[in-house]
């Protein structure tokens, strides 16, 4: 025996309430060296507090926490750094106004005489440090240039620039396409060559199987069961995780022909994308798959009016139409899911209800008054439709869950009566039971002859929702699949 305890971290039946209602029961979690451990559950499980206690960032009402075999008890996030321990967040927190470099070292800059910064120092160290990771960012860069996928690449550069041992990652990939997941796992592996334990946490349970060596499940605010990855099979985890058997339908095995309902020809805008002509028939869901910066947003938020077209035309049931401006859309029966709920989906600070009905004020407004009735009548009756667990339509909705979150995301959308959902990354974030609420309610919406397009980086479903998948690529459709030609190695392989 080398005297070395066996496990980097143990937490043993920690528990906390807010306001007497209890949101963790009996958290608990083992990590070993040079180990990768899934911590799985839905939204609302428990995780976040659990990792936020283990963080410092809450107090802990009871249970035990140890590291290296040692009890800790940290009072702020400053002590778990100083113990080893760092953390990727969810919620990205860049300085905008400020380098990459400047971001990742922030606080530990080389300095000139302890007096100023050697940015000389500085912007080669990060250079050095980004390369090691083959991350392609330039240190140099203002955060306020970078795109979604690279800003969380310098969030994760952050964490693991601080040569902790323990290393929490919580959703490390929602923001980031394919080839930079693939990046992340070969830093994750040479992570753990050097002992460090990772504390992985994701919704997207492909990579549980592709990078975890442990699972831990959580569920209701307690601990489910623990074990080796090698051991379980998904559907076995997604029992234990929802609680119940999750039937998944597919889509693709029974698709065929429809008439067309929308028709998008000679799309382009330089230099996203180019010449994008398709169809979407009636009762339709049409899925786009494509890795990050291939143009897959840009073309929705374009069909949308987010943005403007250099050329292009659309026609709805046969008719010409334009929608130059989100308003124009809404009348002309689209509705929008964008990619980034947080920043572009929802007002967080806002009420439940303002954030449902904003996108319908003028059909519920006499003489440029809402009339409240209408609204919370309407409000009301599409939260019940998506069964979203809140206390009062009056709470800001940042208080939600993230899957209650993108649920209200679509009780806006579906309070305009679309005939068209224009769907950007659907249940990015979000738990397996929530994604499988919205897969059928796209099913239901496309049952009565609208019709749907999903744009997913997730290959499992956009595989499982859709009728029929454009593979796009440099800004540019490459392929159509269908049937059993729909395969993940196959889309793939025509995406990269």
């Amino acid at each position: 025996m080398d005297g070395k305890p066996d496990y980097l971290l143990a937490a043993e039946r920690i528990t906390k309430s807010f306001s007497g209602v209890p949101a963790l029961r009996n958290g608990a979690l083992k990590l070993s060296p040079g180990s990768v451990h899934a911590l799985c559950g839905g939204n609302g499980a428990g995780k976040s507090t659990f990792l936020n206690i283990v963080m410092g960032l809450i107090p802990r009402d009871s249970g035990e926490i140890s590291i290296n075999g040692q009890a800790v008890n940290f009072a702020s996030p400053a002590e778990a750094i100083q113990a080893g321990i760092s953390i990727i967040t969810q919620e990205l927190t860049p300085i905008p106004g400020l380098t990459v470099a400047e971001n990742i070292y922030l606080g530990r800059e080389p300095m000139r005489l302890g007096l100023a910064i050697n940015y000389d120092a500085l912007f080669k160290k990060a250079q050095v440090f980004l390369a090691s990771l083959r991350f392609p960012v330039n240190p140099r860069s203002l955060m306020s240039e970078l795109s979604l996928a690279h800003t969380q690449l310098v969030e994760i550069a952050k964490a693991i620039s601080h040569d902790s041992h323990i290393l929490i990652m919580d959703e490390p990939t929602s923001a980031i396409g394919e080839s930079e997941t693939e990046i992340l796992f070969d830093a994750i592996r040479n992570l753990k060559k050097r002992g460090v334990g990772i504390i992985y946490v994701t919704h997207r349970l492909t990579e549980v199987f592709q990078i975890a060596d442990d699972y831990t499940v959580f569920r209701d605010g307690a601990f489910v069961e623990t074990g080796k990855v090698a051991a379980i099979d998904r559907k076995k985890l997604v029992e234990l995780i929802v609680g119940y058997n999750v039937v998944k339908s597919s889509r693709l095995e029974s698709s065929h022909k429809k008439e067309p309902m929308l028709e998008v020809s000679g799309f382009s805008q330089a230099p996203k994308f180019k010449d994008v002509n398709f169809q979407v028939g009636k009762g339709e869901i049409l899925g786009i798959y494509g890795l990050m910066g291939s143009g897959r947003s840009e073309l929705l938020n374009a069909i949308y009016g987010l943005t403007r077209a250099d050329s292009g035309s659309l026609r709805l049931n046969g008719k010409k139409l334009v929608n130059d401006t989100p308003g124009t859309s809404i009348d002309n029966g689209f509705a929008l899911i964008t990619e980034d709920r947080k920043s572009t989906g929802l007002a967080l600070c806002r009420p439940i209800r303002e954030n449902i009905s904003i996108s319908s004020l003028k059909a519920i407004s006499l003489f440029g008054m809402v009339r409240g009735k209408s609204e919370r009548l309407g409000v009301n009756q599409v939260s019940q439709r998506f069964k979203i667990r809140l206390a009062s339509t009056e709470m800001p909705v940042q208080q939600l869950s993230g899957g209650n979150q993108q649920k209200v995301v679509l009780a806006r959308c579906l309070l305009t009566n679309p005939i068209v959902l224009l769907c950007d990354e659907p249940t990015r974030g979000i738990d397996e039971g929530t994604k499988q609420e919205i897969y059928s309610f796209l099913s239901e919406f496309t049952q009565k002859g609208n019709c749907a397009i999903v744009v997913s980086s997730e290959l499992d479903e956009i595989l499982q929702v859709s009728d029929r998948i454009l593979v796009f690529k440099q800004g540019k459709i490459v392929a159509e699949v269908s049937g059993s030609d729909a395969t993940q190695q196959n889309l793939v392989h025509l995406a990269s």
